[in-house]
């Protein structure tokens, strides 16, 4: 009997859905994605935003020290909270726009509250009572920031991480809204859309660490803090001037609460057994209109297939949806909640990645102030954090050669869109990022020998002698680093944004900065660990203040194992992956099928 009266509620289910879905397509009106016609207000708006804030966060440091003559620990610190809580602050703008706002009204606020943030931060260079007096030729005259001043700088810099949480998860998905991604033109668009995106913002990096850092820090820090405010004005009005071409999504509620009720209920039913044939026989229901693609069945995570097991319990309501959630739980549900939980691992993989890209960035500095930085026999010689530029040239160079004649030319010999899969070109950048790392250590020691054995003469740096070294040695293992990127970071944001469910794309694109913020703390354990097991040992530490002194080698021989298991561990995940949509059989076609063999009967 309880069989029966499973059945009929399927057979009800199943008719409902097939009614909305004939509703849908009568009423639903159709889009006219605009693609590359948004492109440039959308570039645009995040091109500007990157001008401006980079160009802002790349001298802070340097701004809170010289102008608000704060300590250099305390700067530090707040340097550190700062970009931790800007990172994270992704999530909870993620969670708004999906849930309440949709990406439009969340790009256009937080763009408002970035350039206030700017804006405010700029007021307190150019009005004197906004910061302390100018230090003394005495460190005992420095006079710290009032109370009103740090609160004003601080109100700056909250108004920017609330624009830098709106803007990071929202606008890579926004621009791929544009596209119609159901086809061929509007599913290479968002492939191209996401290369000259990176390309674009990688460019406006590279200007602001040059041009705009040198006007802050030689001319005049009131002038080159007004113009990245100058430019996230020109960044909001770009946007907005492209809304009525827009293809604006709607927020759907909160996409969490799916995810947690397809957990609940699987733990509630976990002493139940699965049917034999899961695809066929549990409870099948698609929102009519429903923004997300209808998945297929897969075997993976089959532990959470008992949320949609139907009980003599469940009962199904008249427009096929389940009385209760929190007690069952569609098929598409649970294969929503199955794209989630597949992606974790291999943003997992992405962290251990990204902490081989910080020891480039970080570390070079450091060897490049204790290497030979004259061009030839000039007197100019090249600023030490000027080098990282190198890793952000070969990114630039490279897409548009990738975008216009590798992908094109990969497309020929495998029949993919991409060329390739988007595993595989994030696998090619951790490779590239192993050998990097690996080309790295070879040229520290390098410099180490020659700094001891034939240092520069006459030359000193304050943390020990100069190489001979010239530092131009350090550029290969910087360009490879770009390269790297060019495949792993931009195929990282496709791959989140593609294998979300659609009403979860803002979540995705905060993924990609949670990774980064993750990264940053692996790091930070990890010199921890370092430090303190290489202090009493025979080579003594590896990362002292004097890298002459240490063995900053070994440290980047350390990386490059760690990038090798790395590795190892992502072909592993990359072999055990479903794509989205790869699953077995359509569990609406296998609905169907079932159906008609009961007409025939």
């Amino acid at each position: 009997m309880s069989e029966k009266i499973i059945e009929r509620n399927q057979e009800v289910s199943m008719e409902k859905n097939e009614k909305a879905a004939a509703v849908e397509e009568v009423d639903e009106p159709e889009i006219n994605y605009r693609g590359i016609k948004a492109m440039p207000y959308i570039i645009g708006n995040e091109t500007f935003e990157k001008l401006g804030a980079i160009g802002t966060l790349s001298n802070l440091l340097v701004y809170l020290t010289s102008v608000f003559n704060l300590k250099h620990i305390t700067a530090t610190t707040l340097i550190n909270v700062f970009n931790g809580t800007t990172n994270f602050a992704t999530l909870i703008g993620a969670f708004l726009c999906d849930t309440y706002f949709g990406r439009y009204k969340t790009l256009g606020f937080a763009s408002i509250a970035s350039f206030l943030g700017l804006l405010l931060i700029s007021l307190t260079a150019a009005a004197k009572k906004l910061h302390p007096p100018h230090c003394g030729s005495e460190e005992s005259h420095c006079i710290g920031p009032t109370a009103g001043q740090l609160a004003v700088l601080l109100g700056g810099f909250a108004l920017m991480i609330i624009g830098a949480g709106g803007i990071r998860p929202c606008n890579l998905a926004f621009g791929a809204d544009q596209f119609n991604p159901n086809t061929e033109s509007g599913k290479r668009g968002i492939n191209s859309f996401f290369n000259w995106y990176f390309f674009t913002i990688t460019f406006a990096q590279m200007v602001s660490v040059t041009l705009v850092v040198y006007i802050q820090s030689d001319v005049s820090w009131s002038i080159g803090l007004a113009i990245p405010a100058i430019f996230m004005l020109v960044s909001c009005f770009l946007f907005f001037v492209g809304t009525k071409i827009y293809v604006i999504v709607k927020p759907e509620g909160s996409p969490l609460t799916s995810i947690v009720q397809v957990i609940v209920v699987a733990v509630k039913k976990r002493q139940l057994k699965l049917p034999e044939q899961p695809a066929a026989s549990l409870f099948s229901y698609t929102p009519p209109k429903s923004i997300n693609s209808k998945l297929s069945y897969t075997h993976q995570f089959r532990f959470l297939d008992k949320a949609a097991i139907i009980t003599p319990e469940d009962e199904i309501k008249s427009d096929g949806t389940a009385a209760n959630p929190w007690r069952l739980c569609s098929i598409q549900q649970v294969e929503e909640a199955k794209c989630v939980f597949r992606v974790i691992p291999i943003w997992a993989a992405a962290i251990i990645y990204h902490v081989a890209i910080i020891q480039q960035q970080q570390y070079v500095v450091f060897q490049a102030l204790q290497s030979n930085r004259h061009l030839g026999k000039s007197s100019f010689q090249i600023p030490a954090s000027t080098y990282t530029i190198f890793s952000m040239l070969s990114l630039t160079l490279w897409v548009p050669i990738y975008d216009r004649f590798v992908v094109p030319f990969l497309r020929r010999l495998t029949g993919k869109e991409g060329g390739i899969t988007i595993l595989q070109r994030i696998g090619i950048g951790f490779f590239l990022v192993i050998i990097s790392s690996l080309i790295a250590a070879f040229i520290e020691d390098r410099r180490r020998t020659l700094a001891l054995t034939r240092p520069t003469l006459g030359v000193h740096s304050p943390r020990g002698a100069v190489s001979s070294m010239t530092a131009l040695w350090l550029v290969p293992q910087l360009s490879l680093a770009g390269l790297a990127e060019a495949f792993a970071a931009i195929g990282q944001v496709e791959f989140y944004y593609k294998q979300f469910p659609e009403n979860m794309r803002s979540f995705a694109g905060s993924l990609f900065f949670c990774g980064m913020a993750a990264s940053s703390y692996v790091n930070s354990f990890l010199l921890s660990i370092v430090h303190h097991t290489t202090e009493g040992s025979r080579s003594g530490n590896w990362l002292p203040e004097d890298l002459n002194k240490g063995r900053l080698d070994y440290f980047y021989f350390l990386i490059t194992a760690l990038g090798v298991l790395n590795v190892c561990y992502f072909v592993a995940c990359a072999k055990w992956y479903r794509y989205k949509g790869e699953g077995s059989t359509a569990v609406a076609v296998e609905m169907e099928t079932k159906k008609s063999e009961k007409a025939v009967v």
